[in-house]
């Protein structure tokens, strides 16, 4: 019997140590600490599809590319997510190969540069909102969007960069994904929410200043793919409610009433914990047999035997 696809999402903040200075080699030693949980479920017969968040090494690539202005040429955000993807895939996927091979297993792991179509129609391209990069000062900030016709707003902590953050349509590479799982592949795919192209009435591609939210794609993966599990991996251990407060209670199960009745009392800040709650949302509801799985990345395995973080189903039988 062929076991089902579980679709995991790992954020890119879980591959960098704050502790730690952001070199490559410590993100490699990060990463494979991180990967250690996901061999677990292959050894005992899970078929994993792995995502993986990029916000912090974008930033990366984006101060490096302001530092090196006018010796080397800028490079376009849909390029810098596909050069995430890439090395992001190559620490994960060496991670993945070294783990198995200290254990004595097979495993074939493959990463895929992956595009994901949007509308251009979207209204995020009207009114773009998801900051990327660093924090500037007024002045940077205008000097930096009259030179690259950025649009630039004001935080709690300066002035940053804000891009179009559209929704997911079409994974370009689905076929590839799902002939690589069925045959055995542990795949790491849509890195970074995917780079973000439309597609004109010829066929033609475009990459976009955009970026697509991690969590969104992997419901979307998770749904095409017909996974019984979403797991969504986050800085906290489970979902709360009053979180950071003397009252704050732990779900370890959760329905999607439940989770909709939360939302409507504030529960689920937008920058946190509302894009997992929402994609969880959009899959249960189009996989009402499915689970969503929030938890810690260290704590992925006892998640999915439901002995940690939160479960979130369509209804409870």
């Amino acid at each position: 019997m062929v076991a089902d696809i579980t679709v995991v999402a790992i954020g890119g903040h879980s591959l960098l140590d704050p502790a730690l200075p952001p070199s490559v080699d410590n993100q490699f030693a990060v990463t494979a600490r991180a990967m250690s949980p996901v061999v677990d479920l292959i050894a005992r017969g899970e078929r994993i599809v792995l995502t993986h968040g990029n916000g912090p090494q974008v930033g990366f690539m984006q101060l490096r590319s302001e530092l090196t202005k006018g010796v080397v040429h800028r490079v376009p955000l849909d390029s810098l997510v596909a050069d995430t993807q890439g090395a992001l895939g190559y620490m994960i996927q060496r991670a993945l190969r070294e783990e198995l091979r200290t254990r004595g297993l097979e495993g074939k792991v493959a990463t895929i540069v992956t595009e994901v179509e949007v509308d251009p129609e979207d209204h995020e391209f009207e009114d773009p909102t998801k900051p990327i990069g660093r924090f500037y000062t007024q002045a940077e900030a205008e000097q930096l969007g009259k030179e690259h016709g950025w649009n630039i707003r004001e935080g709690k902590r300066g002035w940053r960069r804000v891009v179009p953050s559209p929704n997911p349509k079409r994974i370009v590479q689905l076929e590839t994904i799902q002939h690589l799982a069925d045959d055995g592949w542990t795949v790491v795919c849509c890195g970074g929410g995917g780079i973000p192209i439309v597609r004109d009435e010829d066929g033609h591609i475009t990459g976009l200043e955009a970026v697509i939210d991690k969590d969104r794609v992997s419901a979307r993966l998770a749904l095409r793919l017909d996974a019984s599990r979403l797991v969504i991996t986050t800085g906290a251990d489970a979902v709360y409610e009053d979180w950071g407060t003397e009252h704050e209670k732990r779900h370890p199960r959760l329905t999607v009433e439940e989770v909709r009745a939360l939302a409507r009392r504030d529960q689920f800040p937008p920058g946190s914990m509302r894009p997992k709650m929402e994609a969880s949302i959009f899959y249960l509801n189009r996989r009402p047999g499915g689970q969503a799985i929030i938890c810690s990345p260290p704590n992925l395995v006892e998640a999915v035997d439901g002995t940690s973080g939160t479960t979130i189903i369509k209804e409870e039988s």
